[in-house]
């Protein structure tokens, strides 16, 4: 009899102050609750008791949804001390509920008690845990990814006559850089570089077309434009449609007589030879390795290399960083860096790179440094 005269003394009171408009409370579909600063349930709506029991109402508010003691932070005592509109989460009997607690005030401005909305966000919260987990079974796939992009890179060191020293940074996980160095046969070596339009995955899975590509035709195509030509015939056939392409610049370098033989499949930065007494840019032109056109043949050009001749192979993410002032790094400073080192090149090319650059890294970029030694 007294717990039902409180209850009612409860409502009587809540009513007195004119606190809630009860109608509408009585249709929400979220859980509404009064509680006064002890923390007494002073009403329910019916939404509320359906889930909770009818009897919540003259409850302790931890005890409405079984708990044997109050939050360590209770947001409707701050409510009705601060008079502020506070929001957290509760997880109740494996639901998950978006709480807002607000001052419910009186004819004098007095906080008196609270009134507490409880919103079910448990199939957003689920969603959301999903989500993080499959995002953390994506991010452990491109972290793999990634190992595996970095350990297929040609090693740095001797090949035969040639020195190869190399320099790779994606600027996300995975890059659309790719280079590769390797034996085509006893009198020749085969080196590219290639820029994959693009970044991220998309882009470094077609670095590994590339790659497998490349060493699929080498020893039946020793000729660099030949070998464009069949890598632009085998391309077509993936049918990727005309935003995906790439640019490749391959050169064969023949060990017995120090011949270089190079063409260009539209890649705009040239390599540059150099040596103690000059500099060169090893100019030819070519199309992009894309689906614009059906058939198409490379120029051909061949140089020959002497002791001590390197020959610096790079990406436009060296040449195109900006700076705050929107000017291009461009190929002049890479030659004048060239100028000023001896040796360390690659690493004195970077940190210019990243002195002038403006902002973050936008670019993957690869550089790949080949010397004659005899």
């Amino acid at each position: 009899m007294l717990r039902k005269e409180y209850i009612n003394s409860l409502e009587a009171r809540a009513k007195e102050y004119g606190m809630l408009n009860y109608h509408v409370l009585e249709s929400m579909a979220d859980w509404v609750r009064v509680v006064d600063y002890n923390g007494n349930i002073i009403y329910a709506n019916r939404s509320m008791k359906d889930s909770l029991g009818d009897s919540i109402v003259g409850m302790k508010c931890y005890r409405a949804h079984g708990a044997d003691k109050p939050c360590g932070f209770c947001i409707s005592r701050r409510s009705i001390e601060t008079k502020e509109t506070i929001q957290k989460e509760e997880v109740i009997n494996g639901k998950y509920f978006s709480v807002k607690s607000s001052p419910v005030l009186d004819y004098e401005g007095e906080a008196i008690a609270a009134v507490e909305v409880f919103r079910d966000v448990t199939r957003e919260r689920k969603l959301e845990l999903e989500l993080i987990e499959k995002n953390k079974k994506m991010s452990k796939d491109l972290l793999f990814a990634k190992r595996l992009q970095r350990r297929i890179l040609p090693k740095k060191g001797i090949y035969d006559k040639l020195k190869i020293d190399h320099l790779y940074k994606p600027c996300e996980m995975l890059s659309g850089d790719m280079f590769d160095i390797y034996y085509i046969d006893e009198d020749n070596i085969g080196i590219y570089i290639c820029d994959v339009v693009g970044h991220g995955v998309t882009a470094s899975m077609m670095t590994m077309f590339v790659r497998q590509t490349m060493r699929a035709i080498k020893d039946d195509i020793l000729s660099p434009a030949a070998a464009l030509t069949e890598l632009h015939k085998r391309f077509i056939t993936l049918n990727l449609g005309a935003d995906k392409y790439f640019t490749i610049f391959y050169a064969v370098y023949n060990t017995k007589n120090n011949h270089l033989k190079y063409s260009n499949a539209g890649h705009n930065c040239i390599p540059i030879r150099f040596n103690t007494n000059q500099i060169t840019l090893l100019k030819t032109k070519g199309f992009p390795i894309s689906l614009i056109f059906n058939e198409i043949y490379y120029e051909e050009n061949e140089i020959q290399l002497n002791r001590e001749d390197r020959i610096l192979f790079y990406t436009d993410g060296i040449t195109e960083v900006k700076n705050i002032d929107g000017t291009e790094f461009g190929v002049n400073r890479v030659v004048d860096v060239i100028k000023k080192n001896e040796t360390g090149i690659l690493d004195a090319i970077v940190k210019e790179v990243e002195g002038f650059r403006w902002g973050e890294q936008e670019d993957d970029f690869a550089m790949v440094l080949m010397e004659v030694l005899n």
